[in-house]
């Protein structure tokens, strides 16, 4: 019978098992709680997570996080029969080289529901330790929620739920400077933090808070905007789990995989570089006082270059990214749409060589052959990561060349095609390929399937209301896609 992962097993098993993981000394049990963790999600886990276990096994940052889990499903119960400890697994390619690596993570202390224990996340906010609040709640996490009151056991939102921790410390520590907190949330939200701060001003407002408080919220807390970076799908495919789970001789419910690339670029100054002292043992921390070219490439080569061949990989039979990059055709029309289109039309003044360079390594994440990245995951909400990702690129393109760009042409056909509803059933819409239909998951799926019924394209790309601009002014793109459809 396979025991477990615990800190007993852990302890009576530390010799054979360090043959295999790298694991955390027993002191680290023993450092203080540093971080509040809004979220338990496999990102949090796989990045951030990621480089406070590294810092401290190198005694570096020395503090622990408590996870504040909102909802009571899924693997609350896991987390504490842990003891918060979990297995990431780091494969993929880096610099052509393939890396493997096992980690047994034992940044979390513990973890805290919401629902059921939210006296006791308050009484964190006593702790003169505790320096750092972390978050990713989802894109929608990140709301005003009319009405939302610091009294409620707990609060709805996350921004109340943060503004009740902030008042809590506050009154604890009288508005004493130094208990402010640096904040940094990693929703995939542009200006997270100064969005998050925004709202809890506006709720510390709404709840009558006192002018106090609110002063020293503004003045003594750090609400740091930041952009992660990290494919981390979860746990890992049932076999490879049983494998590991034989090879190390526990259970573990938590475990995650992760590719080897990471990335996660915090707006800040002097101060969040003393508070974030992990950021002294990986190169994938960056705090900056601009992160906008971080968030530039990610968003135009990465994402964009996704979107783009995410429906012509789909509708030519490929279903995840590694198999797309594996057929030499595709992989070298990838190539030259980032590097010979995309890259030489990022919005932002980025050097060539950063973005050479930058584009050579989303390659090698594209490559990787231990993610299953499924085409289908990356077309949702297809036509709002079209506009937000490529139209930009599209239109500074052609200020530069004043010309389509071919490829580009190509990706927005296939793009158009799979967009084409072939059937509804329960309020979902299904497009067909090779006699197979697949989900449309995009909020404008039911006005393609109209459009389809009688196609112009020339009507689509003047729409405004998708594209925010009349596409059928930009000279010849209406001929490129229509060549390619």
């Amino acid at each position: 019978m396979i025991l477990k992962l615990n800190k007993s097993h852990l302890a009576s098993n530390s010799v054979n098992l360090s043959k295999h993981l790298n694991l955390p000394d027993q002191s680290i049990f023993d450092l203080p709680e540093k971080v509040l963790q809004f979220g338990t999600g496999v990102l949090l886990r796989g990045l951030c997570d990621y480089f406070i276990d590294k810092a401290n096994k190198q005694g570096i940052f020395n503090g622990r996080i408590v996870v504040v889990k909102s909802t009571d499903k899924g693997d609350a119960d896991d987390f504490n029969e842990q003891n918060g400890l979990f297995t990431h697994a780091v494969k993929g390619i880096e610099n052509g080289q393939a890396i493997e690596e096992y980690i047994l993570n034992a940044s979390i202390s513990r973890t805290l529901s919401a629902r059921k224990q939210w006296q006791e996340i308050l009484n964190c906010a006593k702790n003169p330790e505790m320096q750092v609040v972390i978050s990713n709640t989802t894109e929608v996490g990140i709301a005003f929620l009319e009405n939302d009151k610091i009294t409620n056991n707990p609060p709805s939102s996350f921004p109340v739920k943060l503004l009740a921790f902030l008042h809590e410390r506050w009154k604890f520590f009288n508005g004493l400077a130094e208990s402010g907190m640096v904040i940094v949330p990693t929703e995939l939200v542009v200006g997270n933090g100064d969005l998050l701060k925004d709202i809890v001003l506006q709720q510390a407002q709404r709840n009558n808070l006192e002018n106090e408080f609110i002063d020293w919220l503004k003045t003594h807390n750090s609400f740091c905007n930041s952009l992660v970076d990290r494919i981390v799908p979860g746990k890992p495919e049932k076999e490879m789990v049983a494998e590991l789970q034989t090879r190390f001789g526990y259970e573990d419910n938590l475990m995650v995989l992760s590719e080897v690339y990471r990335l996660w670029a915090i707006q800040g100054g002097e101060h969040v570089h003393k508070i974030l002292t992990f950021a002294q043992v990986d190169a994938g921390v960056i705090i900056e006082r601009d992160i906008e070219i971080y968030r530039e490439l990610k968003l135009r080569m990465l994402n964009g270059t996704h979107t783009l061949q995410c429906g012509m990989s789909y509708l030519l039979g490929f279903r995840t990214v590694k198999d797309v990059m594996a057929n030499g055709y595709l992989s070298r029309i990838i190539m030259n749409l980032m590097l010979g289109e995309i890259a030489l039309a990022i919005p932002y003044k980025i050097d060539s060589k950063v973005k050479d360079r930058f584009g050579r390594m989303v390659l090698d994440r594209f490559r990787n052959p231990f993610l299953n990245h499924k085409l289908l995951d990356i077309s949702a909400q297809y036509t709002t990561k079209m506009k937000m990702r490529n139209i930009p690129i599209l239109l500074q393109y052609y200020r530069e060349f004043g010309k389509p760009p071919e490829l580009f042409a190509m990706g927005f056909a296939a793009y158009l095609q799979f967009m084409k509803g072939e059937k509804e059933v329960n309020g979902t819409y299904y497009g067909e390929s090779n006699g197979t239909y697949y989900p449309i998951n995009c909020n404008f799926a039911p006005y393609f399937y109209e459009v389809w019924q009688d196609f112009n394209l020339e009507k689509v790309l003047a729409n405004r209301s998708l594209w925010g601009e009349d596409l059928t002014q930009l000279e010849g793109f209406a001929d490129a896609v229509r060549k390619y459809l």
